[in-house]
């Protein structure tokens, strides 16, 4: 087996076999196939697509590159959220506790950045001294003594996911749903829980564009996911502008823990209650959506959902300090910002400019392995419907370099929108697929 064939086999739109995915998986993971070749073949995946049966081999492939964790010993239910990726989307940092001070364990292994959309543990690793490299033995002890563990694909867990991970983000591979799909799922799989929610983004600031190209993500992912025998279920949500007004590591960091503390942006906040929602409802412990809110809502009023986040950060050598103090974070030399040119209505936000924005600025990644900076990137002051007067302040640009943040300030520009006329507001969730309710009451 010859990976040039493999590779123009699929340039031609031909299926791979089972065994031939793995040929090229292995080979790629134990370093025996160079990056350029896999690069070639990515491109014609993304060009030419994958069957189900094709997709569901490199899942499996990729999960079981590694140990795959078994989580019944420490916890005998485990539910776990993966988003998509989006752009100010932080909704992780504020789910995995609050569904953890629900009594649900949560385990997650999660990605840094890719492309124009954030990662999660980018975002983490502005907190001072947060570890999001957790050998095996630490994933499951803080799993067992806290019931809350976020980290990245080890060596040992994954590893050929995190490969592919890192040179889809630098080969212009990202957009596939092939790719996405079995990117995400082989690190469900791998990471051992037992229910899973997917936060499925689309609009502009998505990697899937249409709700077309969402449900076929979506359903995709319930397919394989419900084939391995775990729940699962998508929430398919908007971003057709950023989630929340912070973008960018350390801003969105400070936002998550507002919204901990019961003062976060509207639409952030729905969407987290909506994802912990579904992972209550997938573990069964509500029957209702509505009984789940109210769980949920009073664990976030009475601090408890807080208190579960610095248990968090400090079981992972984080500095917990920044829920108070915010400042202990990077932060940016300049802040201006950009102007309403005219009085009347934000029309729209280009949210995938945004995110490119957060990239120039040194908050994402250009090439491969780059180091990142935590403390620049953007703060909305206004949302898609709003009224806004002429001269008001749209966007806060949080920079470190000032070329840079004129750079910003005209891309940030061009990426609003203007009407004259009121504007209706964007839906926040265009749909759930897969939920079921157990009956009975909250336990």
């Amino acid at each position: 087996m010859r990976m040039i064939d493999l590779i123009v086999k699929k340039r031609e739109g031909l299926a791979l076999s089972g065994e031939e995915i793995e040929y090229i998986i292995g080979g790629f993971t134990r370093g025996e196939i160079p990056d350029y070749q896999v690069s070639a073949w990515l491109m014609a995946v993304v060009l030419k697509g994958m069957e189900e049966r094709e997709i569901t081999d490199l899942t499996l492939a990729m999960a079981h590159s590694g140990q795959t964790l078994d989580l019944k010993p420490v916890a005998p239910f485990v539910v776990d959220k993966h988003s998509s990726g989006g752009v100010g989307d932080k909704t992780t940092l504020v789910v995995a506790p609050l569904v953890a001070a629900a009594g649900l364990p949560v385990a997650k292994m999660t990605g840094r950045g890719l492309g124009f959309s954030g990662g999660t543990l980018d975002k983490l690793e502005s907190i001072p001294g947060f570890n999001v490299n957790l050998t095996k033995a630490e994933f499951l002890e803080n799993l067992a003594r806290h019931g809350i563990v976020v980290a990245g694909q080890s060596a040992d867990l994954a590893p050929a996911d995190g490969k592919l991970y890192a040179l889809r983000d630098v080969t212009g591979t990202v957009e596939s749903i092939p790719l996405i799909a079995s990117s995400i799922m082989s690190k469900k799989i791998a990471a051992g829980a037992d229910a899973i929610v997917l936060d499925v983004k689309v609009g502009r600031g998505a990697f899937m564009k249409t709700l077309e190209e969402a449900e076929a993500l979506a359903q995709t992912m319930v397919k394989i996911g419900r084939g391995v025998g775990r729940r699962v279920t998508a929430v398919i949500s908007d971003m057709s502008q950023p989630l929340g007004y912070a973008v960018g590591n350390a801003l969105e960091v400070k936002e998550a823990i507002a919204t901990l503390q019961g003062s976060g942006p509207a639409d952030f906040t729905a969407l987290c209650l909506a994802v912990a929602g579904q992972m209550v409802l997938l573990a069964g412990k509500c029957a209702t959506a509505e009984e789940t809110e109210g769980v949920l809502q009073e664990l976030l009023a009475s601090g408890k959902a807080l208190d579960k986040f610095r248990e968090f950060v400090r079981a992972q050598g984080g500095d917990a300090g920044v829920v108070e103090h915010p400042e202990l974070m990077a932060q940016a030399r300049y802040v201006d910002t950009v102007t309403a040119p005219q009085s009347g209505y934000l029309a729209g936000i280009n949210a995938q400019m945004f995110g490119l924005t957060a990239v120039t600025l040194g908050g994402g990644r250009a090439k491969k392995g780059e180091t990142i900076d935590h403390g620049v990137g953007m703060v909305l002051q206004h949302k898609v419907g709003d009224r806004v007067e002429q001269g008001e302040a749209v966007v806060e640009v949080h920079a470190n370099d000032r070329g840079k943040l004129l750079e910003a300030k005209a891309n940030l520009s061009s990426a609003l929108s203007w009407s004259r006329q009121p504007v209706k507001r964007p839906a926040l969730v265009h749909g759930i697929l897969g939920g079921g309710k157990p009956p009975g009451g909250c336990s």
